[in-house]
């Protein structure tokens, strides 16, 4: 719920100590210094930051007087990247703007290198505004060498990032993932994977997450990258919490903690430990989360790193609250929230007014806490802006198409290869083979075309023509096979019964033609909005049927929620400018055996009949399904 200050400190870290792993040998620095001595430190402030420090620090007392300018401002440098590592964000700032006195020129390898190390420790939303603004006005000057662009590119979409801008991240990491491949340019392409692997598990494409956090992790573990490794796995315990796999995520934590352990990495060992205080929060092992939590603030507080110190308190007042200390937890998030928390990043600072909301009722606060409710929801919903969903699914898909493309043409390429060895033989061999060969192919032809015929067909009976989903049958089946599978595993699976507002109307106004392309757009919005692992089909009508597997209510009624502010996006033929559509919705749960679709379709028809008697355009859930839920579910629906 609140900022991976860690993924944050850590993508940082990957994003200035960029790992060119020539002949096995790590370098920090994203643009390196020419000098082999300076080059080796850059090295080091990767695999061991403190002699790093050490190092550079003894080269400017023994040499200074005989060191040019640029060695001096390429020496610190070297502290900035050690002092980065380290996630000590001022000394690393301090260090850069030391470094930046000696060279003059803005565009010399060096200052870039110094005013990347110092946007990349900036967590103030004012700080990161200006940071962005000063990135791009750099990379607007037009003198700047493709690789350090591309550097640039790797730090804008980070400070996107940060910002709550995951739509405008998304372009830019990905524009720097595929020119740092398209240049054969692996470090860089592996520093752009990392946030974007994070970027990817924020807009809950975890399948893509996972899959660059899995290259990142084989490319840290094959170049002996222990500290870069522990972050990687670090990583991914983060991506694995965002899909509920919370054992999953405890071991990714465990193993990442271990090798931060090993290095005396103290702030690496305390990130893990904060981690694993909010897993545990969400397994409500209160106690548990208590000691990891005041474990890591206590490390916290020692280096004085404000944002994450209040991150770690506001967990400890998650465990307050629950444990029936709402004085405690209001007083920890009354001393947060002052001033509106402006030294946080503002996408962190929306759930901490929800809770302080659930303080202040538990105290009886009745007013306070519908004014805390009002601010998240007010905050809440700038996040979810109509333009700014369909920007990043329109984003996401792209990097989707783009990938396939790459691989499409790989393999075109190794086909065109084959055939012409093909050819090779074929002509050394034509008299003796020329009959076998024909034959073969016209089989071949003939086999493919009753396969692309019975792939027709299956398609024709299982695919609506309209709006290109499964149909009311295919819906039917997939479902009844994830409630199989979710019974064989003992999980929940959630059914939304979607149906659309006054659409007898829609056809009136504007025709069938108006209708159906009021549906086709709604079947299309939704299946880009709703997640990988969901089943999405129509029901007959303008009903629509989704099914969301290993999915608990409170997540449910989240992806629903998203659904239904995307399909207020849609313009409505024939009733005037500006009137949109808008949508209801049931939801029920099947947690028991046996596990009968008619039966929860039923149990969803009666909450969807709710919605329509309680306004349209919102969701209700099935009474049952509530009462079968856990507390935890529960205290997050209310």
């Amino acid at each position: 719920m609140l900022r991976l200050r860690r993924a944050g400190a850590y993508v940082r870290l990957l994003i200035i100590l960029l790992l060119p792993f020539a002949c096995g040998l790590a370098r920090a620095g994203c643009i390196e210094s020419p000098d082999p001595a300076i080059s080796r430190l850059q090295a080091l402030a990767i695999a061991d930051p403190h002699k790093a420090l050490a190092g550079a620090q003894a080269m400017l007392g023994r040499s200074k007087s005989t060191l040019s300018p640029e060695k001096v401002a390429w020496l610190h440098a070297v502290r900035a990247d050690a002092y980065s590592a380290l996630e000590l964000d001022a000394e690393a700032r301090a260090a850069a703007a030391a470094g930046a006195k000696f060279v003059p020129d803005a565009s010399a390898p060096v200052r870039l290198a110094l005013f990347m190390t110092d946007a990349e420790n900036v967590y103030d939303a004012e700080g990161m505004a200006e940071a962005k603004r000063a990135v791009e006005a750099v990379r607007e000057r037009g003198n700047i060498e493709p690789s350090a662009q591309r550097c640039l590119m790797i730090t804008l979409g980070t400070l996107q990032f940060r910002e709550n801008r995951a739509d405008l991240a998304i372009a830019t990491l990905t524009q720097a993932y595929r020119a740092a491949d398209a240049a054969g340019d692996l470090r860089q392409r592996m520093l752009a994977a990392s946030p974007l692997s994070k970027v990817m598990g924020e807009l809950g494409d975890y399948r893509q997450a996972l899959a660059l956090n899995a290259e990142l992790i084989e490319w840290n573990a094959s170049h002996d990258e222990t500290l870069t490794l522990s972050v990687s796995r670090y990583l991914r315990g983060i991506i694995l919490r965002e899909m509920h796999e919370y054992d999953a995520a405890l071991l990714a934590f465990a193993n990442a903690r271990a090798l931060s352990v090993t290095l005396g990495d103290e702030q690496g060992v305390a990130f893990a430990d904060m981690r694993v205080c909010e897993v545990m929060i969400e397994l409500e092992d209160f106690a548990g989360a208590r000691q990891r939590c005041e474990s890591a603030l206590r490390t916290f507080a020692a280096s004085g790193t404000v944002d994450v110190i209040k991150q770690t308190r506001s967990l400890l007042a998650q465990v307050e609250l629950a444990e029936g200390h709402a004085d405690r937890a209001l007083a920890i998030l009354n001393d947060i929230l002052a001033n509106d928390a402006i030294d946080m990043p503002p996408r962190e600072v929306a759930p901490l007014f929800k809770l302080r909301a659930d303080a202040n009722a538990a105290r009886g606060h009745i007013a306070a806490a519908y004014q805390d409710l009002g601010e998240y929801t007010r905050r809440y919903t700038n996040t979810m802006e109509t333009r700014r969903v369909r920007q990043v699914a329109a984003l996401h898909a792209r990097f989707e198409i783009d990938r396939e493309i790459d691989r499409n043409a790989t393999l075109q390429r190794q086909l065109r290869e084959s055939q012409q060895r093909q050819a090779e033989l074929q002509r050394r061999t034509w008299l003796t083979i020329i009959s076998g060969s024909l034959a073969v192919l016209l089989l071949t032809a003939m086999l493919m075309g009753a396969r692309r015929h019975r792939r027709q067909l299956a398609a024709l009976a299982n695919i609506d023509s309209l709006t290109g989903l499964p149909n009311r049958r295919h819906t039917a089946q997939l479902i009844e096979a994830a409630l199989e599978r979710a019974g064989r595993a003992s999980e929940p699976l959630t059914i939304a019964l979607i149906d659309l507002d006054h659409f007898k109307a829609i056809n009136d106004l504007g025709g069938h033609a108006g209708g159906d392309q009021v549906l086709r757009e709604f079947a299309r919005l939704a299946r880009t909005t709703l997640r990988a692992t969901d089943t999405f089909g129509r029901w007959g009508g303008e009903e629509f049927l989704v099914a969301m597997p290993g999915t608990t209510l409170d997540v449910a009624l989240a992806v629903v929620e998203r659904v239904r502010t995307v399909a207020l996006t849609i313009e409505v033929p024939g009733r005037g400018e500006g009137m949109r559509l808008s949508m209801s919705a049931g939801l029920a749960v099947s947690e028991s055996q046996p596990r009968s679709l008619e039966a929860l379709v039923a149990r969803a028809d009666v909450a969807l009949y709710r919605a329509k008697d309680d306004g349209r355009n919102i969701v209700r859930i099935d009474q049952a399904s509530i009462d079968a839920a856990s507390s935890g579910v529960r205290r997050a629906l209310r």
